[in-house]
């Protein structure tokens, strides 16, 4: 009885320092940073930030315009700007910066960049400081969701600055230098915006100016207090001689300037202090961070995986991000990129669904319905109403960028989830609409929608370019639109059409080679076929990736290539095959090509979202073991808990969500079917806080470097042998136990019976 107390008290007392456990400490906002345009291992920034801010701060060691902002290996900062780039491909809008210096001004970004080194720098998801030791000033900055609070530590002396930077691309300055007060306009963009986008931007400062003016593009210097110019900024000059903390408080809108006041006195009220934001925006990233709680061992390895998982999880709820506003009276306001407009209501943007429906929207149905009903009104169905069209690629309007019409798998994953409060009739009427039209960019509805809806797959040899693997895609996302047309209760005859289409990805399957391949307009295979040439019919990828895009029929593809036996055999050559390739069609090897040839695992390419989920398929060729082997490979090897830890492309938070899942030990390949393939866990003790107050445990408490597999699972203390679970086995709470043993165990998951869904099995 003694020892059975002093185990409970234990326990106990672990579970409680477990819930009282500050998360930000993990999360290193530097992770991705080290990386380039030939090669990512991230792509990312240091984003600054609340849960989906609208904007994020970041410090800028890039040239204004480049989308790499912030490079690790950069030993010079030009600037701490706001931003709203999701990615360096898609690049900023609405940025402008602040910079401080001493003595004599130097406005232009080549004169004023300061050295910093990583030892003086601290990064975290609300908090940014670094010394720029040759001024020997420190600068510190906390963030609300739409404002930010700067202090510039200057040392004593008669003149410190701070530089504004209103970027390029048409910008206006006004100083009020009895107010303190400086406001702005910045217009630079990288498409999809009206002719009257605007970033209106607001600064406060607490001292009060000694000098002040403004400067344009080509370093003119000016005493006058307002300029309007391709290129303007300002400076103020502050006596710091003592000891004075200059301080600034920042904000904007894409509204107008009075709006920017209102954003800055909610968030940023007079009588609010640095540190009192500083605690809420540390409390704010907790909330959220908390509500998955991993334990681990207190070994090298466990820390790395700990900071590895909290900092996945800070990059799978910053995008997308929130674009609108709270008027005086608080009611919820946004311009729209789409038509110019102020219009009432929620509006979100910055993401590309091809990338994040796969596994960033299937996260948030576990852990935020309420807030995803939200955001697809304010990323699908407002920007519909407001442009005609559902996005695909919004940052912050409509972007040609990627493939796919994955809206409709987003949209009916949700609603198939019991997530309703949003406006379905006209999101159903959006998908419609994209599955029978090109829209105005090739990314907006379907490019190739008459072929594909004429011949049931997009021709090799018409103008439409990756047409294998649109062909894939608008298959999945037919099965999507069957499943949520079958629920809508649609005629018979709207949800038969669906459900056929669902079927096309064999129209561009070949038997002779079991590839997928380019298929010409008489109904011959492109030739010569070159299995591991990239571009052309695929997107960023090769036959060795797009192979596998069937999420939704594993069976189907399975008889295709002449059962099971042919299928894992043909899976086993991804990671066995040499990492050749023919990047005839890009005429270089693209960044992709590369980080695939590094991953020693083969074709494998987990740097980019084509093949992400094909390591899970042997589960449907009843062969878990190999899933469970190579899962803890990825998530021990291909990410890392420094500045170049990733493998590829962050995207938006999918190569983050992917590790959520897989580390929980479970993944969304087909997120429409509702299921959750098993793979093998990586923490000992997972506990997964529900919105509905209900806890789900994952208890692998045998778990270790060398107990990589499955011997048995119990679900709610009742042997399960599914090697899949199902939604609501996660969100009505209770507990999974894995028994991992270093040996695989060849018989669980592994009958016919134990497969998830496929199309070919109803």
């Amino acid at each position: 009885m003694r020892k059975a107390l002093i185990l409970y008290t234990f326990i106990f007392i672990c579970k409680t320092t477990i819930a009282n456990e500050d998360y930000v400490k993990y999360v290193n906002p530097l992770i991705g940073t080290d990386t380039s345009f030939e090669l990512s291992n991230g792509n990312t920034y240091p984003a600054i930030a609340r849960p989906w801010g609208m904007n994020f701060w970041t410090p800028q060691t890039g040239k204004m315009g480049d989308g790499w902002v912030y490079t690790y290996k950069s030993d010079q900062i030009i600037g701490f700007k706001q931003t709203h780039q999701p990615s360096p491909w898609i690049n900023d809008y609405a940025a402008f910066s602040l910079m401080p210096s001493i003595g004599k001004l130097s406005v232009l970004e080549d004169e004023r960049k300061l050295k910093f080194d990583h030892e003086n720098e601290k990064a975290e998801p609300h908090f940014y400081s670094v010394i720029l030791h040759e001024i020997n000033t420190k600068v510190e900055f906390t963030v609300t969701e739409r404002s930010s609070f700067f202090k510039f530590n200057f040392p004593k002396n008669e003149n410190s600055n701070v530089i504004i930077d209103a970027f390029f691309k048409n910008s206006e300055i006004k100083i009020f230098p009895n107010e303190n007060k400086i406001i702005g306009i910045a217009r630079n963009n990288s498409g999809g915006v009206p002719e009257n986008f605007a970033n209106y931007f607001v600064i406060k400062f607490n001292t009060p100016f000694k000098k002040s003016g403004v400067w344009d593009g080509k370093g003119n210097i000016m005493s006058k207090k307002e300029l309007v110019g391709e290129h303007v900024g300002a400076y103020v000059t502050f006596d710091t001689t003592n000891d004075v903390v200059v301080e600034a408080k920042v904000s904007s809108s894409f509204i107008s300037h009075e709006q920017a006041w209102v954003n800055l006195n909610r968030e940023l009220p007079d009588d609010k202090k640095f540190d009192e934001i500083l605690s809420e925006g540390r409390r704010s990233w907790n909330n959220e961070l908390s509500k998955i709680k991993v334990e681990t061992d207190n070994t090298t390895k466990g820390l790395s995986d700990k900071i590895k998982f909290y900092s996945c999880f800070y990059r799978t709820i910053l995008f997308p991000r929130q674009f609108h506003e709270y008027n005086k009276q608080g009611k919820q306001i946004h311009y729209s990129p789409y038509n110019g407009k102020i219009l009432d209501g929620p509006l979100y943007t910055d993401n590309g669904f091809w990338d994040t429906f796969r596994a960033v929207f299937p996260f948030y149905t576990i852990l935020y319905p309420e807030k995803l009903s939200e955001i697809i009104q304010g990323i699908m169905v407002n920007p519909y109403k407001e442009s005609g069209w559902l996005p695909e690629w919004s940052s912050p309007g409509h972007r040609d960028c990627m493939i796919g019409s994955n809206s409709a798998s987003i949209i009916a994953e949700a609603f198939l989830k019991g997530i309703k409060n949003f406006d379905i009739d006209i999101a159903y009427e959006g998908i419609i609409n994209s599955s029978e039209n090109e829209g105005p960019l090739s990314s907006v509805g379907r490019k190739g929608a008459f072929e594909y809806n004429n011949l049931g797959y997009i021709p090799f040899d018409s103008s439409i370019n990756e047409n294998v693997a649109r062909t894939l895609e608008y298959a999945y996302n037919d099965f999507s639109i069957w499943k949520l047309a079958v629920e809508l209760g649609r005629p018979k005859n709207e949800i038969n059409l669906f459900k056929n289409r669902a079927n096309n990805y064999k129209n561009v399957f070949d038997s002779s080679t079991n590839f997928m391949r380019g298929k010409l307009k008489n109904g011959d295979f492109q030739s010569p076929f070159i299995a591991d040439a990239w571009g052309g019919a695929f997107t960023e990828g090769s036959s060795w990736h797009y192979t596998w895009s069937v999420l939704h029929d594993p069976q189907g593809l399975i008889n295709l290539m002449g059962g099971r036996k042919d299928f894992v055999k043909k899976l086993d050559k991804v990671f066995t095959s040499e990492p050749t390739s023919d990047f005839t069609y890009y005429g270089f090897k693209i960044h992709e090509i590369l980080e695939m040839e590094l991953l020693n695992m083969g074709q494998y390419a987990h740097g980019n979202q084509p093949i992400q989920h094909a390591i899970y398929f042997y589960n449907y060729a009843q062969q878990p073991w190999k899933t469970q082997q190579k899962i803890r490979y990825v998530l021990d090897n291909l990410y890392g808990a420094e500045a170049d830890g990733y493998c590829g492309d962050e995207d938006n938070g999918q190569t983050s969500a992917w590790f959520l899942f897989s580390s929980l030990g479970f993944y969304p390949v087909a997120p429409v079917t509702m299921e959750y393939v098993i793979g093998s866990p990586l923490f000992n003790y997972v506990e997964i806080s529900l919105p509905n107050g209900k806890k789900f445990i994952i208890d692998s408490a045998e778990n270790s470097n060398e107990n990589i597999y499955i011997d048995n699972v119990k679900l709610n203390k009742k042997y399960y042998t599914k090697n899949w679970l199902h939604h609501n086995d996660i969100t009505n709470g209770g507990r999974i136990m894995f028994n991992m043993k270093n040996k695989p165990n060849l018989n669980w998951g592994s009958s016919k019976s134990s497969v998830p869904y496929s199309m070919s099995n109803e």
